[in-house]
């Protein structure tokens, strides 16, 4: 099997993968439950003042702050049959008979400063939030209404365009790394014009770990984030994997707070959003850590990639074999874009700890791969033919196969 990541300073799959912006940053690990899966795409959280769609009725997913698995049409049902943020939020300050005054006092409360002339703009549609401390307001008024997690912040709509904001650009630039109607678009939906912007990837370390029987095992991902502009709170990944049985089975994140985790079946793809801990100021840098493990696969693993739409100070790849699925033969490629045919292609030595690695500085846009076989008499494992994996963050992106 294979999988890719892509990061685009906001996001970790195929993007370069596509780039993702992160969250909470905190010590220790944060597993997540064991995800199950939806039959259809929806669109992924962006990140930092991120626009939010709902997730389409199927498509699971796990908030890291309740431990719940909730779907849009739950999250509905729960807000009263609403389907707009003004619609849910004036239904639920009805609900609970609060003022807007009392609801601003109670978000001061808790450290945020909204005003009521602000929550009545929300309410009546006339404006939506969408700054890092807007944003953080609506995850508590869900709990000052006692709404589900999600349920207000699920049906933002896509941010809109400020002062000399390009997202056409950043949009663009992805485009020309992943082509048109890509997995990570069809995760992301109409966030994918947005998602991550405010943060870019400077430095990311990829381990992929293939198991005894030369699948895929797992991922795990350090990436070093910087904020383009103050405000950025949290970033998106995007991993995609091309064979269908092998699944997520547990996240953890290390450094930062695991917020949602989607796993999208029909599109192979697992979404995920992680908090910084903080606002950040601007040029401001952060780390963000996590690992997934995976479901065994019936087909072999034959190469990793990272798409990634920007450029990285530094890139590092690793890929660490079972001692009874070694490969015959190893090598590094460059892909322009997805699709693309492989270039500047190099052997790479398989060390006596039974990995390999490769260290690319200033890391341009494309897709960056490590690709193995396994030969007859090697003591690998047998196989006609291999699948990937793709993780996304920061507009670069990964793909183990």
């Amino acid at each position: 099997m294979s999988s890719r990541t892509d990061t685009d300073t906001g996001t970790d799959t195929g993007f370069g993968p596509a780039e993702a912006g992160g969250r909470h940053a905190t010590t220790g690990a944060h597993p997540a439950k064991a995800l199950p899966t939806g039959p259809g795409p929806t669109d992924a959280p962006p990140t930092g003042p991120r626009p939010t769609d709902p997730l389409p009725t199927g498509a699971h997913a796990t908030a890291a702050r309740t431990g719940e698995a909730i779907t849009t049409s739950a999250l509905h049902a729960a807000a009263t049959g609403a389907d707009t943020f003004p619609g849910v939020l004036r239904e639920a300050l009805n609900r609970r008979g609060l003022s807007l005054e009392r609801v601003s006092e109670r978000l001061r409360g808790r450290g945020i400063a909204i005003s009521q002339a602000t929550l009545s703009s929300w309410q009546r549609g006339r404006s939506q939030p969408e700054r890092a401390r807007s944003l953080r307001a609506v995850e508590v008024l869900e709990e000052i209404l006692e709404l589900p997690a999600g349920a207000l912040r699920s049906l933002l709509g896509p941010r809109r365009p400020r002062g000399r904001t390009t997202p056409a650009g950043d949009e663009g630039a992805a485009l020309q790394i992943l082509g048109e109607d890509s997995v990570v678009e069809k995760a992301l939906g109409a966030r994918f014009r947005h998602f991550n912007q405010e943060t870019s990837s400077l430095v990311v370390h990829d381990v992929v770990t293939i198991g005894e029987s030369g699948t895929l095992s797992g991922i795990s991902t350090t990436n070093v984030l910087r904020a383009g502009q103050a405000g950025a709170d949290r970033v998106i990944f995007v991993l995609s994997f091309d064979d269908e049985a092998a699944e997520p089975v547990d996240i953890r994140v290390t450094c930062g707070r695991l917020v949602d985790a989607t796993y999208l079946k029909s599109l192979k793809s697992l979404v995920l959003e992680i908090h910084f801990g903080r606002e950040l100021a601007k040029l401001d840098t952060t780390v963000v850590s996590y690992a997934v493990d995976v479901s065994p696969s019936e087909t072999p693993a034959t190469h990793y990639e990272r798409w990634s739409r920007t450029n990285l100070h530094e890139y590092l790849q690793q890929v660490f074999f079972h001692p009874g699925a070694l490969p015959s033969d190893c090598h590094r490629y460059v892909r322009e874009k997805v699709g693309a045919p492989p270039r500047a292609q190099r052997r790479i030595p398989l060390s006596d700890t039974h990995n390999v690695h490769v260290l690319t500085s200033r890391c341009k846009p494309g897709v960056h791969g490590v690709a193995w076989e396994y030969g007859q008499g090697t003591g690998g494992p047998a196989r006609t033919g291999g699948t990937g994996t793709t993780g996304g963050t920061d507009g670069t992106g990964d793909r183990p196969g």
